[in-house]
Protein backbone atom coordinates (compact mmCIF):
# COMPACT_ATOMS: atom_id res chain seq x y z
CA UNK A 1 0.00 0.00 0.00
CA UNK A 2 1.06 3.56 -0.73
CA UNK A 3 0.83 6.19 1.98
CA UNK A 4 -0.25 9.67 0.98
CA UNK A 5 1.15 12.64 2.88
CA UNK A 6 -1.77 12.88 5.28
CA UNK A 7 -1.40 9.18 6.09
CA UNK A 8 2.34 9.59 6.68
CA UNK A 9 1.63 12.49 9.02
CA UNK A 10 -0.97 10.45 10.89
CA UNK A 11 1.55 7.59 11.14
CA UNK A 12 4.11 9.99 12.63
CA UNK A 13 1.54 11.17 15.15
CA UNK A 14 0.61 7.61 16.15
CA UNK A 15 -2.99 7.69 14.87
CA UNK A 16 -4.44 4.44 16.25
CA UNK A 17 -6.95 3.87 13.41
CA UNK A 18 -4.27 4.32 10.78
CA UNK A 19 -1.83 2.07 12.64
CA UNK A 20 -4.48 -0.70 12.75
CA UNK A 21 -5.01 -0.31 9.00
CA UNK A 22 -1.34 -0.65 8.10
CA UNK A 23 -0.02 -2.93 10.88
CA UNK A 24 -0.68 -6.16 9.02
CA UNK A 25 0.74 -4.84 5.76
CA UNK A 26 4.14 -6.23 4.93
CA UNK A 27 4.71 -3.97 1.93
CA UNK A 28 4.54 -0.25 2.63
CA UNK A 29 5.41 2.11 -0.19
CA UNK A 30 6.19 5.80 -0.15
CA UNK A 31 6.28 7.89 -3.32
CA UNK A 32 9.18 10.33 -3.49
CA UNK A 33 6.49 12.99 -3.98
CA UNK A 34 5.06 12.21 -0.53
CA UNK A 35 8.53 12.22 1.00
CA UNK A 36 9.15 15.67 -0.48
CA UNK A 37 5.80 17.02 0.74
CA UNK A 38 6.40 15.61 4.22
CA UNK A 39 9.94 16.96 4.49
CA UNK A 40 8.70 20.36 3.37
CA UNK A 41 5.95 20.26 5.98
CA UNK A 42 8.22 19.34 8.85
CA UNK A 43 10.63 22.16 7.96
CA UNK A 44 7.85 24.47 9.08
CA UNK A 45 7.03 22.52 12.25
CA UNK A 46 7.93 23.54 15.78
CA UNK A 47 8.75 19.85 16.28
CA UNK A 48 11.05 19.61 13.27
CA UNK A 49 13.86 17.74 15.03
CA UNK A 50 11.49 15.10 16.41
CA UNK A 51 9.83 14.51 13.02
CA UNK A 52 13.16 14.41 11.18
CA UNK A 53 14.43 11.81 13.65
CA UNK A 54 11.22 9.79 13.27
CA UNK A 55 11.50 9.96 9.48
CA UNK A 56 15.06 8.71 9.60
CA UNK A 57 13.96 5.76 11.74
CA UNK A 58 10.94 4.69 9.68
CA UNK A 59 12.09 5.45 6.14
CA UNK A 60 13.82 2.06 5.82
CA UNK A 61 10.41 0.40 6.39
CA UNK A 62 9.17 1.78 3.07
CA UNK A 63 9.76 0.87 -0.52
CA UNK A 64 10.58 4.32 -1.91
CA UNK A 65 8.83 4.71 -5.27
CA UNK A 66 10.59 6.89 -7.83
CA UNK A 67 9.05 8.50 -10.89
CA UNK A 68 10.19 6.91 -14.14
CA UNK A 69 9.05 6.75 -17.75
CA UNK A 70 6.25 4.28 -17.05
CA UNK A 71 5.01 6.52 -14.24
CA UNK A 72 4.89 9.46 -16.64
CA UNK A 73 2.72 7.42 -19.03
CA UNK A 74 0.28 6.59 -16.23
CA UNK A 75 0.30 10.25 -15.15
CA UNK A 76 -0.59 11.40 -18.67
CA UNK A 77 -3.41 8.88 -18.92
CA UNK A 78 -4.91 9.74 -15.54
CA UNK A 79 -4.64 13.48 -16.14
CA UNK A 80 -6.33 13.09 -19.53
CA UNK A 81 -9.15 10.97 -18.03
CA UNK A 82 -9.78 13.41 -15.20
CA UNK A 83 -9.69 16.47 -17.44
CA UNK A 84 -12.19 14.88 -19.82
CA UNK A 85 -14.44 14.11 -16.86
CA UNK A 86 -14.05 17.62 -15.43
CA UNK A 87 -12.52 16.20 -12.24
CA UNK A 88 -9.05 17.69 -11.79
CA UNK A 89 -6.99 16.80 -8.73
CA UNK A 90 -3.81 18.42 -7.38
CA UNK A 91 -0.69 17.76 -9.46
CA UNK A 92 1.23 15.95 -6.72
CA UNK A 93 -1.75 13.65 -6.18
CA UNK A 94 -1.78 12.88 -9.91
CA UNK A 95 1.79 11.60 -9.56
CA UNK A 96 0.85 9.57 -6.47
CA UNK A 97 -2.10 8.07 -8.37
CA UNK A 98 0.18 7.29 -11.31
CA UNK A 99 2.58 5.42 -9.04
CA UNK A 100 -0.32 3.55 -7.44
CA UNK A 101 -1.66 2.51 -10.82
CA UNK A 102 1.81 1.57 -12.08
CA UNK A 103 2.56 -0.61 -9.06
CA UNK A 104 -1.03 -1.82 -8.64
CA UNK A 105 -1.17 -0.66 -5.03
CA UNK A 106 -3.96 0.96 -3.01
CA UNK A 107 -3.51 4.50 -1.70
CA UNK A 108 -4.00 5.23 1.99
CA UNK A 109 -5.34 8.77 2.20
CA UNK A 110 -8.12 10.95 3.53
CA UNK A 111 -8.22 12.84 0.22
CA UNK A 112 -11.47 11.73 -1.38
CA UNK A 113 -10.50 13.11 -4.81
CA UNK A 114 -8.49 9.90 -5.33
CA UNK A 115 -11.90 8.22 -5.81
CA UNK A 116 -12.14 9.97 -9.19
CA UNK A 117 -9.20 7.94 -10.52
CA UNK A 118 -10.49 4.83 -12.29
CA UNK A 119 -9.01 1.57 -11.08
CA UNK A 120 -7.47 3.13 -7.98
CA UNK A 121 -8.31 1.63 -4.61
CA UNK A 122 -8.54 4.20 -1.83
CA UNK A 123 -8.15 3.13 1.78
CA UNK A 124 -9.31 5.75 4.28
CA UNK A 125 -9.23 5.51 8.03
Amino acid sequence: MILDTNALSAFADGDAKLLRLIEAEADLALPVIVLGEYLYGIRQSHHRARYEQWMGEVLPLFDLLAVEEETARHYAGIRHELKAAGLPIPSNDLWIAALARQHRLPVVSRDRHFQAVKGLRLLAW
